[in-house]
């Protein structure tokens, strides 16, 4: 089998983020709108689940082709080689999409896609029944503009189910838009981060395991793992480099706090969970309060909005907050996720960056304040 065509799904906004973690994990990319493309082996599906930490999914590319009628996405979906995938017990269900395209029912065009994978498998199989209690093949159809394009889900629950949350806190960020916001930031493992609105801890442990090269993967599974195409010594070697290159040879300077106790008894919890118990600073303390320590720091947060705040006018106080707080720490840099269009009036002035980024279904900007960089990185 030739070179396995890879894609690794970006939340919108995110694509060029997802396309550099792949670059820097050695792969050639072309982005496109929700989706980062590339190629690779069966290896490669063990070590992008285990690594990525802003996509979403890591998808195998099974077709695409021109689907006007349920004829055409009948016989494009039976022309793809499932054998080579689904064993006779495997679990195959079909999951779909359709956007400005003529075959719009999208239940109809799921049955269709099922029978076609049934036709097919009974060529390979000669049995005209398929148990399905074997291990699962989430096949999903997207249509498009009247292009099929046909995929395998290697991954199962989202990438941003990491593992270690068991609770969270009311509107939690998740996990993978945590990483994001770390990367699109000046912030590295030397430097002191602070986050006062931690909430349930996600952008400290998030921040942590990027400090420590730590894969996001490491502690869960993926149903891809069950798949007999792929055998298990390449997940045993994938997950035993993660392990290698872990490097937790350096303290870490990641400080959260928040006004809710609870929040910060998750916090805690998660960050056990983690590993990292200890290795990050939770403390309960309003954000007025809050005395980040140390030079050359970076704030990074996700401050409350819509489910978990009551007022614009707490919203705006506490934007102002923080604009009198770094008006103490001059070498600091200052990053935060908001809806609120008028963010920097009450933060006090315009922001050195913007980028729009899509927190769930609610479009905000990363709001960026650049202080200045350290003299010279630590070795």
């Amino acid at each position: 089998m030739g070179k396995l065509q890879l894609i690794a799904t970006a939340p919108m906004g995110l694509e060029a983020v997802v396309a550099r973690e792949l670059n820097e994990l050695g792969y050639e990319t072309t982005t496109e709108n929700g989706r980062v493309l590339f190629s690779g082996d069966y290896i490669d599906i063990c070590r992008c689940n285990l690594w990525l930490r802003t996509s979403d999914r890591v998808l195998v590319k099974m077709g695409q082709f021109p689907a006007k009628t349920f004829d055409e996405l009948f016989e494009g979906v039976k022309a793809i080689a499932w054998e080579d995938w689904i064993p006779e017990h495997g679990e195959f269900p079909v999951e779909g999409r359709s956007h400005k395209s003529q075959l719009t029912s999208v239940p109809a065009c799921q049955g269709i896609v099922k029978k076609a994978v049934v036709e097919k498998l009974k060529q390979s199989y000669h049995t005209d029944w398929f148990r399905e209690d074997g291990p699962r093949y989430v096949i999903e159809m997207i249509l498009l503009n009247d292009i099929a394009l046909i995929t395998l889900d290697t991954t199962g629950p989202a990438l941003h189910k990491r593992g270690y949350r068991r609770q969270a806190t009311e509107a939690p960020i998740k996990e993978t838009m945590a990483a994001a916001l770390l990367q699109l930031s000046r912030w590295n493992g030397h430097r002191p981060l602070y986050d006062p609105c931690c909430g349930s801890g996600t952008i400290l442990i998030e921040a942590a395991m990027i400090a420590w090269n730590i894969a996001p993967g490491l502690r869960r599974s993926f149903p891809s793992e069950h798949w007999p195409v792929i055998p298990q010594r390449l997940w045993e070697e994938a997950r035993e480099e993660a392990f290698d290159a872990v490097r937790d040879d350096y303290p870490l300077q990641l400080t959260g706090s928040d006004i809710d106790p609870a929040a910060i008894e998750i916090a805690e919890a998660a960050a056990k969970s983690a590993g990292l118990s200890g290795e990050i600073t939770f403390n309960v303390i309003a954000a007025a309060k809050a005395r980040p320590q140390g030079e050359y720091g970076c704030i990074i947060t996700n401050p409350p909005y819509g489910e978990r705040i009551s007022s614009d006018k707490e919203v705006e106080k506490l934007t102002r907050q923080f604009g009198e707080m770094m008006l103490y720490l001059p070498t600091w840099s200052f990053f935060a996720i908001s809806p609120y269009k008028e963010f920097e009036q009450f933060y006090g002035r315009k922001a050195d960056k913007r980028r729009k980024l899509y927190n769930g279904r609610i479009e905000c900007q990363y709001y960026q304040y650049l202080g200045p960089l350290p003299p010279r990185n630590p070795q």
